[in-house]
């Protein structure tokens, strides 16, 4: 594992802190969290807040730890003025896709950095699909975009069935926010990994599908 990238590091720096000041401050932590009602009020400053709140430690290591494994991916291909702008997009998309299903639930709230991480790592799978990764409880290695259809259609799951107290939907937002971004990135994609592309679009078309039909 290379040194981590001054963005990467830039960006657990602030997901830290923010999230630090959140744990001892519960009027910080309510005002910038995500919530539905305070959002359609006016305070549109949630949807990017939000992403820098945790519940607590675990939470916080576990998205940082996963930002850890896969930023070097998106920086090597894109740099880190792009890899902050997919992070920044997925955020925010996954921020987007919440408000879109959750409209009209006005005590509805959230926090964490899961949908720009999540963004990350789809942006990630597409670049290099063949890449093997590992799972706790699986020894065996699983190609990534295998993990990556699999997350996503987990994600459709948790979703419909409100499963855990888990923000399913913005993970889902910020996977979309990484695949459109990474492809706006590198257009070529859709010639040269045709298949890889189509595949990791399939749980995306779904979930409309599934909106659609009133299934969600």
């Amino acid at each position: 594992m290379n040194d981590l990238h001054i963005a990467t590091i830039a960006i657990i720096a602030a997901n830290v802190l923010v999230s630090l000041k959140g744990f001892d401050d519960t009027y910080f932590f309510d005002r910038y969290k995500f919530g539905i009602g305070a959002i359609r009020a006016g305070q549109k400053e949630r949807m990017f807040t939000s992403g820098f709140l945790h519940v607590d430690i675990a939470h916080l290591f576990f998205n940082m730890f996963t930002l850890y494994f896969f930023a070097d991916v998106v920086i090597a291909w894109f740099g880190p003025v792009k890899f902050s702008i997919i992070y920044g997009i997925s955020l925010f998309a996954g921020s987007l896709l919440a408000l879109f299903f959750h409209k009209d639930e006005p005590y509805y709230s959230a926090v964490g950095a899961s949908g720009a991480v999540t963004g990350v790592l789809y942006a990630a799978i597409l670049l290099q699909p063949d890449d093997s990764l590992f799972i706790m409880f699986i020894p065996v290695p699983i190609p990534a975009y295998i993990l990556g259809i699999g997350y996503l259609l987990y994600s459709i799951y948790g979703m419909k069935s409100r499963l855990g107290n888990i923000g399913h939907t913005a993970h889902f937002g910020g996977a979309i926010g990484g695949y459109i971004t990474t492809l706006f990135f590198i257009p070529d994609l859709l010639r040269t990994d045709t298949l890889t592309v189509l595949l990791l679009a399939v749980p995306i078309i779904l979930l409309f599908i599934l909106e659609k039909m009133g299934k969600i």
